[in-house]
């Protein structure tokens, strides 16, 4: 090859580099932008919460029985209403508590039971003080399934500390509650007021523990709340006959929060 002819194949070689690499460059400019998990948990985490009783005269004073997160202005925390069933014993000064804070640091926020979905086990409750960062409710209508999810929430309650744990739970689907029973010996109140009044859940595969009721159910690349873990609710009436997890969990479909917030809170819609 000459002289001349050896330097245009250089160039030619030297421009063809330089459009592939421009056209990589708009290619992945027009490519959305993902979020990475942790960075995404960073601002999930400091909005997830214990929640459960105190009693300054009990040992220990502090009974952490699930979880919650902050919503709307920071004051407001949505949980599961079983946790909320037995009423706080006053002869004890015993209050329905939230906490925060993290590792063995942990702060007392005396709560107020705001209002209550019992067919859903949805419960909205309210602290005083200083707000909490509040995570955004989605839309759980736009939910499809095969997406990758997490939930944040304290399955062993504070064994480890105030340390919540996170989840990937894939949606493995969305199903009724209410399946039909193979025999009449398996009818109870529960399972004839879901069949009267049937709703769709969120169907998850990974494993949630009794600590995980009421952690929110988020997205990775927005942290947006779809749904509410439920886990042990739910399978007391579509999974009664096992006894040991299945690797399948359930949540409640925020649109319910959503409905719950407005009824109790008007003026937040």
């Amino acid at each position: 090859m000459t002289l001349p002819g050896h330097a245009l194949y250089l160039a030619s070689r030297w421009f063809s580099k330089w459009r592939t690499s421009w056209v990589l460059l708009l290619l992945a400019a027009a490519l959305p932008v993902q979020a990475d998990v942790a960075d995404t948990l960073l601002s999930v985490k400091p909005g997830v919460v214990g929640v459960g009783l105190y009693s300054p005269t009990s040992s220990p004073r502090a009974n952490l029985m699930g979880t919650g997160f902050a919503v709307l202005n920071g004051r407001y925390i949505v949980s599961c209403a079983h946790i909320f069933v037995k009423q706080p014993d006053t002869e004890k000064k015993e209050t329905f508590a939230v906490f925060v804070g993290r590792d063995r640091l942990m702060a007392v926020r005396p709560a107020k039971l705001i209002a209550t979905d019992k067919a859903r086990d949805l419960a909205l409750l309210k602290i005083e003080g200083d707000p909490l960062p509040a995570l955004k409710l989605g839309d759980s209508a736009s939910v499809r399934e095969g997406w990758q999810l997490y939930f944040t929430g304290y399955p062993i309650g504070t064994a480890l500390g105030l340390n919540p744990s996170t989840h990937r739970a894939g949606l493995a689907a969305v199903v009724p509650i209410y399946t039909p029973v193979p025999n009449m010996a398996q009818v109870n109140t529960r399972t004839l007021k879901q069949a009267h009044e049937p709703y769709e859940v969120l169907a998850l595969d990974a494993i949630a523990y009794p600590g995980n009721s009421g952690s929110p159910v988020w997205h990775p690349d927005t942290g947006e709340v779809f749904g509410v873990v439920n886990s042990v609710y739910v399978k007391g009436a579509k999974e009664a006959a096992l006894t040991a997890p299945s690797g399948i969990s359930y949540a409640i479909p925020v649109k319910y929060v959503h409905q719950l917030i407005e009824k109790a809170l008007p003026e937040a819609k």
